[in-house]
């Protein structure tokens, strides 16, 4: 048995003005301050109070949100009382947002034990809603939160089925702005969630169309977006669309090693943003997966143009378009290219290895790599070698 859940979904132009019809007395808005200088937060209020909803916002939010942010955020929430709480920004402030809203809920748990496994009762106080600035990590669609343990350098894979957004609000205003190089780092990520839902061990029926679906859009829209995503409309409301399609399937499939090496990775090499860092490793966990002959990839190889006579020559033809996209998109294919040293990485590779064996996505691979294997994969992502065993 398994489950499909998601939010509620307003989008498209003016879906913002939903807020307006929201019953309740206060929202807290959780964001951070790239997002407050661009005024954002105060578009959002001024929609609220045309519902006579008070706000509050706390723009804290760093990028990989860290436990202690949240417990800061929560604590801002208890004295503030709010019946709506609001995600408003990428996925870093709308995972912070359903991290601090269940301590506000829950004030005696402890963040980095929130769980499937636990009934958390949430909806006692408030409800939530997500509002992405970016079209990428599909926050606002699933239950999913990351955070980062400072302490131990590492990202926290968390989430509660109970944690899903009850509204998102898709609205392709807040990303027709964005810079090239964001559009482009988002944008990928969108790509990596779809790949890797429709060809994890996770993968159901309910899932494989938004994934297949979600693919498709990003090859045909993405490189307009961040050609000319200020005055190419179609492309920036298709690609804020895909990211939500694709982000409904990560708590209803689930992701894999791409996302793994990429957690680990990222948490030590900061300055490499998550999208780009995990869209890195994503060709090479193809060819990995495909080698050991269990993969998935035809169908996906299809959509995207490139169909194939068999999976190891779709695995083939899809790691090669991907990393012919990313070019197309001045991404980097290798950790080499992406400012990673030989020596940071030799220097950091018992940690990154360690990481991926412990992070959950390395378990939804089809192929589950040894200690070695993973140091081989991190050595042929550094090198951009194809993967051969």
């Amino acid at each position: 048995m398994w489950f499909f859940k998601c939010p509620e979904f307003f989008f498209g132009e003016d879906a913002l003005s939903q807020l307006e019809m929201l019953p309740g007395k206060r929202a807290f808005i959780v964001t951070d301050a790239n997002i407050a200088r661009l005024g954002f937060p105060d578009i959002v209020q001024k929609t609220l109070a045309n519902a006579d909803i008070a706000s509050q916002v706390f723009a804290e939010v760093e990028p990989d949100p860290s436990l202690q942010t949240v417990q800061r955020g929560a604590e801002a929430m208890l004295a503030y009382e709010p019946d709506w709480i609001i995600g408003l920004g990428g996925g870093s402030s709308m995972d912070a947002a359903k991290a601090m809203w269940i301590l506000y809920e829950r004030p005696g748990i402890e963040p980095e034990s929130i769980s499937p496994m636990e009934d958390l009762g949430l909806r006692q106080k408030a409800k939530l809603i997500c509002i992405p600035t970016t079209a990428g990590t599909g926050s606002e669609s699933n239950y999913g939160i990351v955070l980062t343990d400072t302490s131990e350098k590492r990202k926290l894979t968390l989430g509660s089925r109970e944690a899903t957004p009850d509204i998102a609000i898709v609205d392709p205003m807040f990303t027709k702005n964005l810079p090239a190089f964001i559009t482009a780092d988002t944008g990928i990520d969108v790509l990596s969630h779809a790949i890797e839902a429709y060809s994890c061990g996770w993968a159901n029926d309910f899932t494989d169309g938004l994934c297949l679906q979600a693919a498709r859009m990003v090859f045909q829209y993405l490189p307009r977006a961040v050609a000319d995503g200020p005055n190419d409309e179609e492309a920036r409301e298709k690609m804020a669309n895909a990211a939500s399609i694709a982000g409904i399937t990560l708590g209803n499939s689930q992701v894999a090693l791409a996302h793994a090496l990429g957690h680990s990775a990222g948490a030590l090499f900061k300055t490499i943003p998550h999208g780009r860092i995990t869209a890195i490793f994503l060709p090479y966990t193809i060819e990995f997966v495909a080698n050991g002959g269990v993969g998935r990839y035809a169908d996906l190889a299809a959509i995207v143009g490139q169909p194939a006579q068999n999976e190891l020559e779709a695995a083939q033809k899809l790691a090669n378009a991907t990393r012919s996209l990313m070019r197309q998109l001045n991404l980097p294919t290798s950790l080499h290219e992406a400012g990673i040293s030989a020596t940071e990485l030799d220097e950091q590779m018992e940690t990154l290895v360690e990481h991926v064996m412990i992070d959950t996505n390395t378990l939804m691979s089809r192929r589950i790599p040894e200690f070695e294997e993973i140091e081989q994969l991190f050595h042929c992502a550094f090198n951009g070698r194809s993967v051969d065993f």
